[in-house]
């Protein structure tokens, strides 16, 4: 069997553009001015460059139709999970072995079916509440306010009535780079796990299944190191290298769930 990968979360915080504008160099902004407009974007601009990065990346992958066995799942476990905070949510399978997950800004939500192979539905449920906490908690706007000040997007972006900057397939890719280059602070990251905690919870789930989830990626991590699969295990461990310690996650949501009065369900 061979053994599923973790790639890291493409970020929430990934930008999209509005059609049918077209790039002028002569309203092309200095560095200083640049950076200004990346911390002046709206909430609405953002969703917009979120919006063509995503429409991108379904174009390069294989979106399941709604007629195969994981979209179904996927279907039923989010039933009456439409939006958070205004922003409706929508829900995607790509077909892959990766064991991922992300959310965007957009309200976009990818599940890979490589999770769905290891996870039970309501492990898999908490990791996708734990991508969309870092929208609900702003962290992905905060990321792309990042990458915007140091990627190609900024010579893109021009100053003519507020309208956002159409990307090229190039530019894209460059935001993709830079944004798969940075990462979730430790605090930002307990804070998606507090969320995803609490939305299982208002799922009506065991919110055990947190735990159980950051269990089954110490498994595969620990599994590929003991095989031998040296790029297997360099994946997993580059994915998280950057978040809390796997065993002080599963310890602090285990603790969490035990306190106020959940058990550990049987897998």
């Amino acid at each position: 069997m061979n053994m599923k990968r973790i790639l890291i979360a493409i970020a929430a915080a990934v930008l999209c553009t509005s059609c049918g504008m077209q790039l002028d160099s002569n309203y092309l902004m200095s560095g200083g001015q640049k950076v200004a407009q990346a911390a002046s974007l709206t909430d609405a601009e953002i969703q917009q460059y979120v919006a063509q990065y995503i429409k991108q990346l379904d174009a390069e992958s294989t979106i399941l139709p709604e007629t195969d066995k994981y979209v179904q799942r996927v279907r039923k476990m989010t039933k009456g999970l439409t939006e958070v905070d205004g922003t409706p949510l929508n829900f995607q399978v790509y077909k892959t072995n990766d064991v991922n997950a992300f959310a965007c800004a957009d309200g976009s939500v990818r599940i890979y079916s490589g999770l769905l192979d290891v996870m039970t539905d309501e492990e898999a449920l908490g990791v996708i509440g734990h991508e969309i906490g870092h929208v609900a908690m702003r962290h992905s706007r905060k990321q792309f306010q990042r990458a915007l000040m140091t990627s190609a997007l900024r010579d893109a972006m021009i100053s003519t009535g507020g309208k956002v900057a159409v990307l090229s397939a190039s530019q894209l890719g460059d935001i993709g780079e830079v944004l798969m280059s940075k990462k979730f602070s430790r605090k930002q990251e307990f804070e998606a796990d507090d969320f995803g905690y609490a939305f299982l919870k208002a799922a009506g789930k065991n919110p055990w299944a947190m735990a159980m989830a950051f269990e089954e990626l110490e498994k595969l991590s620990a599994g590929a190191t003991a095989a031998g699969t040296q790029a297997a295990a360099s994946k997993i461990n580059n994915a998280f290298s950057d978040h809390p310690a796997t065993q002080d996650r599963i310890a602090r949501m285990a603790e969490r769930a035990t306190a106020d009065g959940f058990k550990r369900p049987a897998k």
